[in-house]
């Protein structure tokens, strides 16, 4: 069995999962881009199908709390345009926030940093849980760099940092490791990627890096402030507390923000994800022109139906 310790290059694994998909073709070009914020932070993407010159991308994917770029890859191999997908400050190759302010209005403005950077055409922005929040914040105050809207199974309210307690204490544990293999097994261990030993060992090396001194860490910034909240109990209460606050703060701006987007807006919802039938309903009735479209799926809609999510974002594409 090949173990993710292995070597290997970040779009090696993009062979095997069109072959998982069962997309025949040509892979696409794909290349990491990086670019300096004002303040000196690095946020990072993936390229795909495109090259730094025109035509640039079509659609824009943004990923919610605790992934990153790749977990786009098969829904960006189904839908066959030139994509960017953006790590997200505080994921992926993208630096973390020293204030830890991961909410939707904060992160906006960088997104709009990498579209004016990055793309020649208002786009089509595909943004799951956090990263649907994010979008809706961009969409509103800079409609110029938006085609369409495709908010993927979060609504305002929702906690994008929700889930399973399971998820929760997965990520509380350890912040270093001796290996991947040792975090491979821990999810595993979890139940959580879907079972396959090849689809965790992909997450995990897309999740995580290696540091100087050789201990594997998760990339994301989340897994580091769970398990300095879970090491110190007032810490953790007050963590609580933050997130109540900024929750419902959270509620507020994405409605607002919501009622300000001039672009179409579609609701893509996992019928076993974060978005109740009640929270759909609310949606409809805020936004009535919106379109609201339900995939057989739980909560990560692009990792567990990504082709007939990619579809969709094609239809959107074509229009």
């Amino acid at each position: 069995m090949e173990r993710v310790s292995d070597p290997a290059d970040e779009f090696s694994f993009l062979a095997a999962q069109a072959a998982d998909a069962g997309l025949d073709g040509p892979l696409p070009h794909a290349e990491r881009v990086s670019m300096q914020l004002a303040d000196g932070r690095t946020l990072s993407g993936v390229a795909y199908g495109w090259e730094d010159a025109a035509p640039g991308p079509a659609v824009t994917f943004l990923h919610g709390a605790g992934l990153n770029a790749h977990t786009w890859d098969t829904v960006v191999l189904g839908t066959g345009a030139p994509a960017l997908a953006l790590d997200l400050p505080g994921h992926g190759d993208s630096s973390w926030r020293d204030d830890a302010a991961y909410v939707a209005r904060v992160l906006a403005p960088d997104v709009a940093s990498a579209l004016e950077r990055w793309t020649d055409r208002p786009q089509v922005v595909v943004g799951h849980s956090l990263g649907g929040l994010t979008a809706a914040a961009l969409a509103a105050s800079r409609p110029d760099l938006i085609e369409e809207l495709v908010i993927v199974d979060i609504t305002p309210g929702v906690d994008p940092d929700g889930g399973p307690s399971e998820l929760r204490a997965f990520f509380a544990g350890p912040t270093d490791w001796a290996s991947r293999d040792e975090l491979v097994d821990r999810a595993l261990s979890f139940g959580l990627g879907g079972g396959s030993r090849e689809k965790v060992a992909r997450g995990v090396f897309f999740n995580s890096r290696v540091r100087d001194d050789g201990r594997v860490e998760w990339k994301h910034h989340f897994a580091r402030l769970a398990a300095d909240a879970a090491a110190d109990p007032s810490s953790a209460s007050d963590a609580r507390r933050r997130q109540d606050a900024v929750g419902a703060l959270l509620g507020a701006n994405g409605w607002e923000d919501l009622a300000e987007v001039r672009a179409p807006i579609t609701l893509v919802t996992g019928t076993r994800g974060f978005v109740t039938d009640t929270d759909a309903a609310h949606f409809r009735e805020r936004l009535p022109a919106a379109a609201l479209v339900s995939i057989p799926s739980g909560h990560n809609v692009q990792e567990e139906a990504p082709l007939e999510l990619a579809a969709l974002v094609r239809d959107h594409l074509r229009q």
